[in-house]
């Protein structure tokens, strides 16, 4: 096997430190809903909700996004991105830094803050550099290393506004409002950051998943422009407070458009499946019931611009649930269900001395564990939005319950699927 070739085998470590912390996060949010489910309240700009937002959105999300980009890299990506001593101390700032702002919330000490963020911003950054001089020799169309630049650009950018905006409520630099200068920065995160990564890393993804043609041309890139040109106009419209933020979303709303027309387009070409992928592949739909809460998270968004619209706190709260956690969250769980039989092969694979596994990477999951993962999520999440949009604290808790056994299952199936890899190696 040449050096290139080696290269590209993911790292065996970096991306389960990743997921192990980010399934702790996820966790812990549901776990507190559940002892307090009267917390989140009837507005959630409050800052206990505030950490647990952060723990879900931060440790959940960014983590997984994170860990996962060190198996993407170099499989769908073809580049290389290999784990050092650098990578996992960045991991154990992150790490750290996602505790600390989350205890700093908790408190309600905002100049407390800066610091443990100041550690995420350096993690996300020495990533983000690796990338950025990686992505030069990626053997994937421009596009698509367009969206997964800009996407890094954007989680630093969300990084250090979230920092400024913190300070800001201690220094009272710039009149903004704390509501929206906190929406600001929630999606800039939210949109430019995860979504973004997500369309970017999705285009070579799926017709690796479904399987079918990789969709070309220059074209995947109107995706890109749309949603960095809807988000800084979403920015800028929500610091200024203007009715800018009706064309930010109808922006957005274009470039998740062209999105599903490049992936449509593709299925047109759908190849055989590999024999061994267990049918049907559970973790493949929870990724297509994600989707649907985009839907659901994309009318709301519109709803809430609209001008005359109704009342907004309900709508809100339809929003946020449907984008963070049945979009993005529940994307994230579909996706991992994927990607660890993956590295579980490559892994070892390496460890057996470049030796292919007796296994096949698709007998490694468990698709009993998938199928209740899916049905925990297909069930918590609108309940828990309903939940929250009532004011319910019964129906809270009872979401985070059946939320929670949806991430310890995750957990446990990422435990099964790296034991499996092991024993057969």
């Amino acid at each position: 096997m040449d050096t290139r070739t080696h290269a590209l085998i993911p790292a065996a470590d970096i991306p389960l430190l990743y997921f192990g912390f980010a399934h702790a996060c996820l966790a812990a949010a549901f776990v507190i809903l559940i002892v307090d489910p009267s917390l989140p309240g009837p507005f959630f700009l409050h800052p206990r909700m505030v950490a647990v937002t952060h723990l879900v959105t931060l440790g959940w999300i960014s983590g997984s996004i994170l860990g996962a980009f060190y198996i993407v890299a170099p499989l769908a990506l073809r580049m290389p991105l290999r784990g050092g001593w650098l990578d996992r101390m960045a991991f154990a700032a992150f790490a750290v830094g996602v505790g600390g702002m989350v205890i700093a919330f908790w408190s309600a000490q905002y100049n407390r803050m800066p610091w443990p963020a100041t550690l995420v911003t350096l993690a996300a950054l020495h990533v983000a550099i690796r990338t950025w001089s990686g992505l030069r020799g990626a053997v994937v169309p421009w596009p698509v290393t367009l969206h997964v630049a800009l996407a890094f650009a954007n989680m630093i950018a969300a990084s250090a506004f979230g920092i400024f905006v913190g300070m800001n409520r201690s220094h009272a630099w710039f009149a903004w409002s704390p509501l929206s200068s906190a929406y600001a920065h929630l999606h800039l995160a939210v949109v430019g950051w995860a979504t973004m990564m997500f369309v970017g890393l999705a285009y070579r993804l799926i017709p690796m998943i479904v399987p079918t043609a990789m969709p070309t041309g220059k074209s995947m890139a109107l995706s890109a422009v749309f949603l960095e040109a809807g988000l800084l106009f979403l920015v800028v419209a929500l610091i200024k407070e203007s009715a800018w933020q009706a064309v930010a979303a109808w922006l957005i709303i274009a470039g998740l458009s062209s999105f599903v027309i490049h992936v449509r387009m593709a299925l047109r070409h759908k190849l055989p499946p590999p024999a061994a992928l267990p049918r049907p592949d559970w973790a493949t739909w929870q990724t297509h019931v994600a989707l649907l809460w985009l839907l659901v998270a994309g009318g709301a968004g519109v709803y809430i611009t609209w001008p005359n619209h109704g009342p907004l706190v309900s709508a809100n709260w339809l929003y946020g649930t449907a984008g963070v956690l049945g979009f993005l969250a529940q994307v994230i769980t579909g996706m991992q269900g994927r990607l660890l039989p993956m590295h579980a092969w490559y892994a070892a694979f390496d460890a057996a001395g470049r030796k292919p596994p007796a296994r096949s990477a698709h007998t490694l999951a468990s698709p009993r564990v998938a199928q209740l993962n899916l049905y925990c999520w297909t069930i918590g999440v609108p309940v828990l939005a309903l939940g929250f949009m009532r004011v319910s604290p019964s129906m809270v808790r009872v979401a985070s319950v059946v939320l929670l056994a949806g991430a310890v299952l995750g957990a446990l199936h990422s435990i099964h699927v790296v034991r499996a890899s092991r024993s057969d190696s």
